[in-house]
C-alpha cells in the first residue's frame, strides 16, 4: 500500500516545491498568467504520463506449460485436454461431446485427474494446475 501511496506524495511535494520557487505571486506580477498556466500544464502532462505508464499492464510472454509437472504427475495428453476443458468450466456432457468419447469415459479422466493432482473438486484441480503451470 504504502509503495503505490509513495510516488503520489513524492510528486506532489515536487510540484508543491516547484511552485514555492516559482513563486507565484512574484511571477504573476512579471510574467502573464498564461506562462504559469502553461508550467503548470505541462507538470500535469509530465505526471499523467509517468502515471499512465506505471499503471500500464505489462504484455506477459506466453504461456509454455510445465511438461516436467505433467510428466512427473503422469497425466496424458487426453487427461490435459480434459483438464484444460475443466478449466474452461464445461460440463462432462459438453467435455464429452468435444473429445468426441463417452460421458463415462469423461468421469475416468476426471476421476484419474483428481487422484494424480490429489484433489477432490475441479476447482481445487484447476487450481492445483494453474500452480504447477500446467494450464494458462
Amino acid at each position: 500500500m504504502i509503495r503505490s501511496i509513495l510516488p503520489y506524495g513524492i510528486a506532489l511535494a515536487a510540484a508543491a516545491l516547484l511552485l514555492e520557487w516559482l513563486n507565484y505571486r512574484h511571477l504573476a506580477h512579471r510574467w502573464s498568467a498564461e506562462f504559469t498556466i502553461a508550467c503548470i500544464a505541462v507538470i500535469c502532462v509530465a505526471l499523467g504520463i509517468w502515471v499512465g505508464n506505471r499503471l500500464t499492464a505489462r504484455p506477459r510472454a506466453a504461456f509454455a506449460r510445465n511438461e516436467a509437472a505433467v510428466a512427473a504427475l503422469g497425466l496424458s495428453a487426453r487427461e490435459c485436454e480434459v483438464l484444460e476443458m475443466l478449466a474452461a468450466g464445461h460440463a462432462n456432457k459438453v467435455i464429452a461431446r468435444e473429445l468426441d468419447i463417452s460421458p463415462n469415459t469423461v468421469k475416468t479422466h476426471v476421476a484419474r485427474v483428481y487422484e494424480k493432482l490429489a484433489v477432490a473438486s475441479r476447482t481445487q484441480a484447476v487450481q492445483k494446475a494453474r500452480g504447477l503451470d500446467i494450464l494458462p
